[in-house]
């Protein structure tokens, strides 16, 4: 694990995919607080198609896992998880690059879905109480961030509510602990939501490619194209095979279509 220094109280860098993901966040609030303030109905109407329910989206709404981040209500808790995901984000961004960053929030982000679905799911097969409350926010992306802090980073010191060092690795168990004991209240589907994204999180830093997803997936592309390459070379070269015996001539390939016996003493009317 790398050891890095004491953070100080300082606002990170603001570019890469840390500007584009709390511009993207504040233009959809602002976005939706127009929208309700031209029509109450339609911006809670809006709101609610983008926020995330596991029974919508069991129903259709198959865009809510994604878009439910993005919706935020009340200015004092956009404004506390925008901050949030500018410092973990921008932070991450000076030792990795935009796109992992991007994958990182991404897949925390789905993992806190899904971990909604497992929950809800649960609560049907078990028939046991569970408070329907839409999910939105990106609490589960920042909340996924901070556990990859916490793996790759624990020893960093950061400043907790602006005036206690802490280290990373504790910060995130004590988010975790907190998440853990709303499982009891009435946002235990909220909780346990935040757990899904930490350990998707997690996840995501154990077994993304050192070189990136995006460049494991072309690789992955170029490697099907040169399988399927291969084998019409291979096949083609069994043809000619067939083809060459039936000339009273004797050619052999490898496994790999290349030539690799001709039978010298072979004489025919080629020769």
């Amino acid at each position: 694990m790398r050891r890095i220094g004491s953070t100080p109280f300082a606002f990170p860098n603001f570019s890469g995919a840390t500007r584009q993901l709390v511009l993207i966040n504040l233009c959809t609030y602002f976005a939706l607080l127009l929208a309700s303030l031209t029509s109450a109905s339609s911006g809670s109407s809006l709101a609610s198609l983008l926020a995330f329910e596991p029974s919508s989206f069991l129903h259709g709404l198959l865009w809510q896992p994604l878009t439910y981040s993005f919706v935020h209500f009340g200015i004092t808790g956009t404004l506390f998880e925008l901050l949030s995901l500018w410092f973990i984000a921008g932070f991450l961004e000076n030792f990795h690059s935009s796109n992992w960053v991007w994958w990182l929030y991404g897949v925390s982000v789905l993992g806190t879905a899904a971990a909604a679905i497992l929950i809800y799911l649960l609560s049907q097969t078990l028939h046991f109480a569970l408070p329907a409350y839409p999910i939105y926010g990106s609490f589960g992306g920042v909340f996924g961030m901070l556990a990859a802090i916490g793996l790759l980073y624990g020893d960093t010191e950061f400043l907790l509510m602006f005036v206690i060092g802490i280290k990373a690795r504790y910060l995130a168990i004590i988010y975790g602990v907190v998440a853990i004991a709303m499982m009891f209240g009435q946002q235990r589907m909220y909780a346990f939501a935040q757990l899904g994204g930490a350990v998707a999180g997690l996840l995501f830093v154990r077994t993304a490619p050192r070189r990136g997803i995006s460049f494991a997936v072309s690789e992955g592309l170029y490697g099907i194209r040169n399988r399927y390459y291969r084998w019409k070379r291979r096949r083609a070269a069994k043809k000619f095979e067939v083809y060459m015996r039936s000339q009273g001539r004797t050619v052999r390939f490898d496994g790999q279509g290349r030539v690799i016996h001709e039978d010298p003493d072979d004489r025919s009317r080629w020769n």
